[in-house]
């Protein structure tokens, strides 16, 4: 059994899912579950309609939801043309979803009250628009495929905008719900990215990008032989092929680096997607679905990945905050305090430096409760917070024990400012930070001196 996951470019349209389908199609010996995203620039719609109900704007909103229901109509139509009885099952099943969602938004606009939960009910409808209108076109084209439903099996707590999944529970119900559905008459199963929901049953999503994360989930609790994730990209990337000239796809990387490139910045993969793979062990391929005959990337168990550096990753708009306090000089717990502050105020940190008397922090420009945590470190200590800032990774394998590698990082510099520098002690990454209008200068001038 293998997990085939597709992104928004993926499923764009008809000649996009056209090529999808086929590409399940020749992998039906290993009877695939199917995840996919909603179509591409659908869930930003589906942001904006909860903007419009927000706003109490009912002819905004119900603009946008026209424009919905017509895309999703329009595209059964091209993908089933020969066909009337799907055609219709089809239509029937957006149209009731259409349906559901206009009361929905409705209701949201009469209140002019957009909660969380409401929200996560909005915005998961593109998944579920998606996976009914390409269930019924992979059934037109005679591949027997059943509908599941991710959100009896993908379990949160209740952070409905970033659900956090709930394994034990998850293995239990992805086991049972493909054990029911997966019969011998069926060819393939497909079901919902980035849509989730509490144990209560109230619905949650993992957040965006959060489709990757739940193919992952789903190979976990399955123990897939593999896992795919179908993209537009020839792979993972030596950099960002869209800021940096002359990238090379990667033929295989280890579970560690693509968890940091990830993490700090690279674009292909969802940051959380890498933990249930590693739990079973179970290899992650990242494919395009423009080119299905590449090679794409394997992410594999370290021994099989070589030493040395992979790749230049980077986050465009980030904040070092810096702590300052003599308070902290031999003094025990003083940095458990600190970090209880960002933790308590649900602010992740990426980049961590410290001297006798000060700690700087990165964390994300768009984090929430940035200023609460200010505030609260303000009462024990000095806090200067510098904006307008970017952080650069230069990841790999064993970064240690790859001569020169500092001065082919730093070397090319020199006319750019460096702010603060730290490594990992697991030697996997190499970050610092620099002005955000440097970046992408910063970051050609590192590649360029490592790949050439």
């Amino acid at each position: 059994m293998i997990v085939m996951k597709f992104g928004g470019t993926s499923v764009a349209d008809c000649a996009a899912i056209t090529r999808t389908i086929g590409i399940v199609e020749s992998k039906l010996q290993q009877r695939p579950i199917v995840v996919v995203s909603a179509l591409s620039k659908v869930t930003d719609l589906l942001y904006k309609i909860s903007d419009k109900a927000k706003e109490k704007d009912n002819e905004g909103a119900a603009e946008l939801l026209r424009q919905l229901r017509e895309r999703h109509l329009n595209l059964a139509a091209e993908l089933i043309p020969d066909n009337a009885e799907i055609l219709a099952d089809a239509c029937a099943r957006v149209n009731r979803l259409c349906d559901n969602l206009e009361y929905f938004v409705n209701a949201v606009c009469a209140l002019g009250e957009l909660s969380e939960r409401s929200k996560a009910v909005i915005i998961g409808n593109g998944e579920y628009l998606s996976s009914n209108v390409i269930c019924c076109a992979m059934n037109a084209r005679g591949i027997r495929t059943r509908l599941m439903d991710s959100r009896k099996m993908i379990i949160t707590d209740n952070n409905f905008l970033k659900g956090e999944p709930q394994t034990e529970e998850i293995i239990k119900n992805v086991s049972r719900e493909v054990a029911e559905t997966y019969t011998p008459d069926m060819d393939a199963v497909i079901t919902q990215g980035f849509v989730s929901a509490t144990a209560e049953g109230e619905p949650t999503v993992l957040g965006r990008g959060g489709s990757d994360y739940t193919a992952s989930l789903i190979g976990m609790s399955v123990d897939a032989e593999v896992i795919e994730i179908w993209t537009d990209v020839d792979g993972v990337k030596t950099a960002d092929p869209r800021k940096v000239e002359n990238t090379v796809s990667l033929d295989k990387i280890s579970f560690e680096e693509a968890a940091e490139m990830a993490h700090f910045g690279a674009k292909v993969l969802h940051p959380m997607t890498i933990e249930p793979a590693v739990k079973k062990n179970i290899p992650i391929y990242v494919l395009n679905s423009m080119n299905p005959s590449g090679k794409g990337t394997a992410i594999l168990q370290s021994s099989f990945i070589e030493d040395g550096v992979k790749s230049v990753s980077s986050k465009s708009n980030i904040l070092v905050i810096n702590i300052f306090s003599t308070k902290m000089i031999n003094v025990a717990g003083f940095l458990m305090h600190v970090f209880e502050i960002f933790s308590r105020n649900n602010v992740s940190v990426d980049l961590i430096s410290t001297s006798e008397a000060t700690i700087s922090v990165t964390v994300d420009a768009g984090s929430q409760n940035i200023d609460k945590v200010v505030e609260e470190l303000s009462t024990f200590a000095e806090v200067v917070v510098d904006s307008n800032k970017a952080q650069v990774s230069v990841i790999g394998k064993n970064l240690d024990n790859v001569n020169g590698i500092l001065e082919r990082t730093f070397a090319p510099l020199k006319d750019y400012k460096i702010y603060m520098i730290s490594q990992g002690a697991s030697y996997v990454n190499i970050s610092f930070v620099v002005d955000r209008e440097s970046l992408d200068a910063v970051v050609s001038l590192i590649h360029k001196n490592i790949f050439g």
